[in-house]
């Protein structure tokens, strides 16, 4: 379950993405804005992982790297890296690993019965290795600019 506490270090993760092996320790010196999204190739995630490409100059320019994060396979996010032009990797969290240790699996309601699956979730992360800000449960119009918003307040 979820150690991810607003103050405290950011929990630690090491898994394979679009971009190869990636770790939170090969980030530090860097701030990192985590993203976790139900799954590849549906709306609500397609307009998500788009607006973190549209403002991901941005973000380079404060310093930061974005990291999406999915239980979808590799081969399913390279695909849809490829399809909308992706310049940051995406995390194929198959076995939950990541999205435990950050406390995103849920159960949710679909068609009327109980599921468990990813609850929409960002993490910023300092380039200390601090979690500076948390957005649990949240929807998608605007929030990627709240996150620059906040990831300003970084630099």
């Amino acid at each position: 379950m979820s150690t991810a506490l607003i103050g405290k270090p950011a929990p630690g993760f090491s898994a394979q993405s679009t971009f190869g092996e990636i770790s939170l320790e090969r980030c530090l010196g860097r701030g990192v804005i985590l993203y976790f999204y139900p799954k590849d190739n549906t709306p609500g995630c397609t307009t998500e992982t788009q607006d973190f490409r549209d403002c991901h100059d941005e973000f380079l320019a404060m310093s930061c790297v974005v990291i999406g994060v999915s239980r979808d396979s590799l081969k399913s996010h390279e695909n849809f890296s490829k399809k909308l032009e992706l310049p940051f990797p995406l995390i194929a969290d198959t076995d939950e690993s990541v999205c435990n240790t950050y406390g995103v699996i849920k159960l949710k309601q679909m068609y009327g019965k109980q599921v468990r699956g990813i609850e929409r979730s960002t993490f910023l992360i300092n380039a200390e290795g601090k979690l500076v800000q948390a957005w649990r449960g949240l929807k998608v119009p605007g929030h990627v600019q709240e996150v620059l918003q906040a990831a300003r307040s970084l630099t």
